[in-house]
C-alpha cells in the first residue's frame, strides 16, 4: 500500500535516503484517479526496495509550495533527497516503472 506523505512526516520518510515516488494528487481530481490505482500497484511491486507515497495537496500544502507543484497529479522521483525525476499528468505503469528502474541502477 502506498505511503501517506504529509508536511509533517514529509523529511522524516520520503527524504529519508534512497528512492522515493511520491504523487502528488487531490480527491476532486479525475486525472488524480486514473494513476491512483498505477501508484498503489507499484507500492506492492517495490516494497522494501522504494518508499512511493501520495501527498495529497488540499491537506498538505507546505510541501506542495516547496516543490512548486501547479497542475496534478503530478510525480516526482526522489534519490537521496534530490528531484532526479518529474512527470505531470497521466502516464503508464510500464512508463513509471521505467524512471524507477533507472534511479536504481
Amino acid at each position: 500500500m502506498a505511503l501517506e506523505f504529509t508536511d509533517a512526516n514529509f523529511k522524516d520518510t520520503a527524504l529519508s535516503g534512497g528512492v522515493s515516488v511520491i504523487d502528488f494528487w487531490a480527491e476532486w481530481c479525475g486525472p488524480c484517479r486514473l494513476i491512483g490505482p498505477i501508484v498503489e500497484d507499484l507500492a506492492k511491486e517495490y516494497e522494501g526496495k522504494v518508499k512511493i507515497g501520495k501527498v495529497n495537496v488540499d491537506e498538505n500544502p507546505q510541501i506542495s509550495m516547496q516543490y512548486g507543484i501547479r497542475s496534478i497529479p503530478t510525480i516526482l522521483i526522489i534519490k537521496d533527497g534530490e528531484v532526479v525525476d518529474k512527470h505531470v499528468g497521466t502516464t503508464t505503469k510500464a512508463n513509471l516503472a521505467e524512471k524507477i528502474n533507472a534511479q536504481l541502477n
